[in-house]
């Protein structure tokens, strides 16, 4: 495979994964929310409790995301198989 390919794929890989964690990490923190309140919460907290776990888990999911990556990045030269995907700029 050539390295537009294989940059094609890295991206759709990484994007399904990033989704995947932000996904499992709305699970964990609604699972908590419901045991912990067990439905005695009032409509309007819910509301804004859903949209800080939708945030958190948004936020939480790229900093997870980001690490990995990083230690792929370290282990394995990501360029070697892929296009560069920032350009270095002109000074």
């Amino acid at each position: 495979m050539n390295k537009k390919l294989n940059t094609f794929f890295f991206i759709i890989g990484a994007t399904v994964f990033n989704l995947l964690i932000m996904l499992v990490l709305m699970l964990i923190s609604l699972t908590l929310v419901g045991v912990i309140f067990r439905g005695n919460l009032n409509p309007n907290i819910l509301s804004v409790l859903m949209m800080v776990i939708f945030l958190g888990s948004l936020i939480g999911s790229f900093v997870i995301y980001s690490w990995l990556v990083n230690i792929l990045a370290i282990k394995i030269d990501i360029y070697k198989y892929c296009i560069p995907f920032f350009k270095k700029r002109k000074t």
